[in-house]
């Protein structure tokens, strides 16, 4: 490695690590950092100018408008009121379980997943009438809390997924229809994981059923919830069948959720119409400068050689696959905790992507893998998002919700260690439509 090469990977790291200490926005910590390495070989005025063009190639794709498109239809979908319908469908389906509110809340936060693809959404459209209803019934408030925060980030990996959509951007396009393909297994095996351990805590403390469900509370509930689940048919049907592209798909689905949301269920006005597109204008504007900002990070750390040594490296501890993934998986989750995912996968996805591929995983089982392990990360101090948002949810203290958000840390934990080794788990569904390797 040249003095220069050296030199620029310093100051890369240290600028970074700086400006995240000392609060600086992450597009400005990137972009300065990325600026700063650039100096080494480069004049101030070229540096400024490759970082400018690097950060608006890293945007000009046809396929990017998927994400504002689909952030907006969940949206749309959250603010429509479709989070009760869901919810009571889930009881139909878990409600004879003990703790039966508690396997609601897993339940409905996984179908709320499939329109809304935002774990902070779900916490609190789901959260928001679960975790009171399970106080009401005199449920652990910490415990009921722990559950709502352990499956809101399920949404992120069962499509439509906007963190799904970024990793397929940061990657060099892997197949957007193939990573909602391969969410599927993985958010169903992390919604039963959390339930597995549900049943045994509720269980255990006599949480109730809920009372027999009729014909016509199952007719009623049905006709409510099944417009909007219709969402997820249409969008995904169509994308697998080749009638439209991804990014045809999302616009798709915000036409289909602005007509359920105002004219089906009525819980949308127009007065409410600038609220909820600029929500989602501002959620999508910042992912959309990080990603660009990651493109000149992205060059810079291949001028610098830098996958090729963090891979050397690597490789140079063991050759051994399983052990390789298993120090990335625990290396992402202690970058997890610390740091917040979207900007975890602007600075990783290109380093470690190089390294997995060497060991022949297939990038859409590399993208399942990092957006899960960046998930739990949500759900953990001191930077967790999610586990915030939920405590201020539940109005529970976050020291109160550790104690039983640790078995539901490691059921977590067990399903990534499925989607790590067992590439069925996300391949079979891509592989099915021939969107594998």
């Amino acid at each position: 490695m040249s003095l220069e090469i050296q030199m620029m990977l310093v100051m890369l790291v240290t600028f970074v690590v700086t400006a995240f200490g000392i609060g600086v926005p992450v597009a400005f910590s990137i972009g300065l950092s990325t600026i700063a390495a650039t100096l080494l070989m480069f004049p101030l005025e070229q540096s400024i100018l490759i970082v400018a063009q690097k950060m608006v190639t890293g945007v000009d794709n046809f396929a990017f408008l998927a994400l504002p498109f689909f952030m907006l239809a969940g949206n749309i979908m959250r603010v429509g009121g479709i989070a009760d319908k869901l919810i009571n469908v889930a009881l139909l389906l878990v409600g004879r379980l003990p703790g039966a509110l508690s396997h609601t809340n897993i339940v409905a936060n996984t179908m709320f997943g499939t329109v809304s693809g935002s774990a902070i959404g779900s916490a609190a459209a789901v959260g928001g009438v679960m975790v009171p209803a399970q106080k009401a019934k005199g449920y652990d408030p910490a415990f009921a809390t722990a559950v709502n925060i352990a499956s809101c980030p399920i949404g992120m990996i069962i499509p439509p997924s906007g963190a799904l959509i970024t990793y397929s951007l940061l990657s060099g396009g892997t197949s957007i229809a193939g990573l909602f393909l391969a969410g599927y297994i993985p958010g169903l095996l992390i919604a039963l994981s959390l339930m597995f351990v549900t049943y045994f805590w509720t269980n255990k403390r006599g949480y109730p059923k809920e009372d027999r469900i009729t014909f016509e509370i199952v007719k009623r509930t049905l006709k409510e919830a099944l417009p909007a689940l219709g969402l997820v048919v249409i969008i995904l049907g169509g994308i697998i069948g080749g009638i439209f592209t991804a990014t045809e798909a999302s616009a798709i689905a915000v036409v289909y959720s602005l007509g359920l949301a105002m004219f089906y269920y009525k819980q949308l006005s127009f007065s409410d119409i600038p609220k909820v597109f600029g929500e989602a204008m501002l959620s999508a504007t910042v992912i959309l400068i990080l990603i660009g900002i990651s493109s000149s990070m992205s060059w810079t750390m291949s001028i610098a050689d830098i996958p090729y040594m963090v891979g050397s490296a690597m490789l140079g501890f063991s050759e051994n696959p399983i052990v390789v993934l298993l120090l990335i998986n625990i290396m992402l989750l202690f970058i997890g905790v610390f740091m917040d995912g979207a900007p975890a996968k602007l600075i990783f996805i290109p380093i470690l992507l190089p390294i997995v591929t060497q060991f022949g995983m297939d990038p859409i089982q590399f993208g399942i893998l990092i957006t899960f392990n960046l998930c739990i990360g949500l759900c953990t101090p001191p930077v967790g998002t999610a586990l915030f948002a939920g405590c201020k949810i539940g109005d529970v203290p976050v020291a109160k919700v550790i104690k039983p958000l640790v078995p539901l840390w490691i059921a977590q934990i067990a399903v990534l260690m499925l989607i790590t080794y067992v590439p069925w788990v996300t391949m079979w569904l891509p592989n099915l439509f021939g969107y594998g390797l």
